[in-house]
């Protein structure tokens, strides 16, 4: 039995969470300084955990292997599980060209270039991010603006900026469903409260879009469409977190806001000529001018249709309970910790929900997807395979900084890092989604900030006297405003649009965007911890 060590560096708190504070200084440093490749950040972050365990912690070096191992395991399934099958899906509509038929179905939404950033790059954008995130709507988005007209750097920015409310329930809940693994709280109560912060960043950002796309101008011309898609985002997300499935909330938002925005006559007036000319300073692709039949553009909708479908079935309460007979749950082999109190560590028991997990019902929509779309078996698998070989550095990332994640939750070291640091007492409210911030904008993923900090959230909360459910949900909702100046997401709209080596244009450009919302995170956050805003928690 290893029996965590809250003081283990000459009995000192502060020496103690100076030495557990390495791993992730690290990884930051690496990343953010040396600029090195996150995989091999992450990795190198993953020795230097498994050393300070080990050498500093006293923590037996199976039992720390050990620890890596369940991280690792986590990684890849659930969460990679997810990431794989939807891209996969996407990619399959990339081959069958339904893709092209679904972009070309949205520019004859509206010509006005104000909507169809709305519609491009936060409606769809959040139904990518839903599905599949680790930048994938940032460079499809960037590149359909584009195609639409719009000058690349706009187009990027505007994809950027956009990719912020989605980003707590992307990749089918992956963020949250981490964030609760390494907590130990149920995933019902976080993104219950996540769902209680991110839709007031909906409900700002379609009106930050038309301002970014035609300014002041914009503003005032489109603010009903754009608050009408905020709003209905915003509730339709709200109610998925705290009624239905975290799973199903960026799905729901990103339907539920597209058909509000249609649904406003204002969206579907023709733009004034001097509105287009002064957006649309790039080249219009020819190929929107194709036409498709209605039966092509049915089954180009088909495949994000089968998801919603498949993942609302699997919420009927007797198919739930069936799926969920399948879970195993197994006593993880080289682990017996306990916390200073003598009570079991959660890790030392592992579950595998084999049929309900999200990967799992995205891989039974994406076989159904290669029916409907008419893909070969051999086809299929072929681009099944592709995606993995396309995520393969991704997949790296992942299960290393999960393994650091658990091995560090496991010795001790993010408590102690928690004990530390809830020495900042009512201020840590406002802190804590300044730290999810700079996870997501070192790491480039809010389910890596997510493993990274989670834990140290909650015991800071509890060590100050604050809500875990509160702060844990803090470190991934203000993790969300990183995404847009993450080296990875800039990096991607860049080479999206053809604009390699310019990050650094991007970067100021977004940088004050990121920095303004996550102020207003930071003190929604404090109000919550409060009287003024508690009654907003479940």
């Amino acid at each position: 039995m290893y029996v965590q060590e809250l003081e283990p560096v000459a009995g000192s708190l502060g020496l103690s969470a100076l030495v557990a504070a390495l791993p992730l200084v690290i990884v930051l440093v690496l990343l953010g300084g040396v600029r090195m490749k996150a995989h091999l950040a992450g990795l190198t972050g993953l020795l230097a955990a498994v050393l300070v365990a080990w050498l500093a912690y006293g923590m037996p070096l199976d039992q720390t292997a050990s620890s890596a191992a369940q991280g690792a395991v986590f990684g890849l399934f659930p969460i990679l599980w997810i990431v794989v099958n939807a891209l996969w899906v996407y990619r399959m509509t990339v081959r069958t060209r339904h893709f092209d038929i679904l972009r070309r179905s949205f520019g004859r939404l509206s010509d006005d270039p104000r909507i169809q950033a709305l519609v491009v790059a936060f409606c769809f954008g959040a139904l990518l991010e839903a599905l599949a995130g680790f930048g994938a709507p940032v460079a499809i988005c960037s590149v359909m603006l584009v195609a639409l007209g719009f000058d690349p750097v706009r187009a990027a920015v505007v994809s950027l900026v956009a990719n912020t409310a989605p980003v707590a329930f992307g990749a089918m809940g992956t963020p949250v469903v981490t964030l609760a693994q390494v907590t130990g709280l149920p995933l019902d109560d976080v993104a219950s409260v996540v769902g209680r912060q991110t839709p007031l960043l909906a409900l700002v950002v379609p009106l930050l879009l038309v301002a970014l796309v035609d300014g002041r101008r914009g503003l005032r011309e489109t603010w009903v469409p754009a608050l009408t898609c905020g709003v209905a985002f915003a509730v339709a997300q709200f109610a998925a977190a705290n009624y239905v499935s975290a799973q199903l909330a960026d799905i729901g938002a990103a339907l539920l806001g597209a058909g509000a925005l249609v649904a406003v006559p204002h969206s579907r007036r023709p733009a004034a000529e001097p509105v287009r000319a002064a957006v649309l300073t790039g080249v219009r692709s020819e190929e929107l001018d194709e036409e498709d039949s209605g039966r092509e553009v049915v089954r180009a909708y088909a495949p994000y249709a089968l998801i919603v479908a498949v993942f609302s079935v699997a919420q009927i309460p007797a198919v739930k309970d069936w799926l969920a007979k399948a879970t195993q749950t197994y006593d993880w082999p080289f682990l017996d910790v306990v916390d200073p109190e003598g009570n079991p560590a959660g890790g030392n028991v592992f579950s595998l929900p084999v049929v309900s997990t999200g990967g799992t019902l995205v891989l039974f929509a994406g076989v159904a997807t290669a029916v409907v779309l008419g893909v070969h078996a051999r086809v299929a698998m072929k681009e099944w395979l592709a995606t993995v070989h396309e995520l393969r550095f991704a997949i790296l990332t992942v299960t290393s900084v999960l393994a650091l994640a658990y091995v560090m939750n496991l010795s001790g070291q993010a408590a102690t890092i928690g004990h530390f640091v809830a020495a900042a007492g009512a201020g840590l409210a406002f802190l804590s989604p300044v730290l999810g911030w700079f996870g997501v904008a070192v790491s480039g993923s809010d389910t890596s900030a997510n493993a990274l900090f989670g834990a140290l959230q909650v015991t800071a909360a509890r060590e100050s006297g604050l809500s875990p459910e509160l702060l844990a949900a803090a470190n991934s909702s203000g993790g969300v405003l990183g995404k847009m100046i993450s080296p990875q997401n800039l990096t991607i709209a860049c080479a999206a649009v053809g604009l390699a080596g310019r990050e650094g244009d991007l970067l100021r450009k977004v940088l004050p965007w990121s920095l303004g919302l996550l102020l207003v995170m930071c003190l929604i956050v404090v109000g919550q911890s409060t009287p003024v805003l508690g009654w907003m928690l479940p």
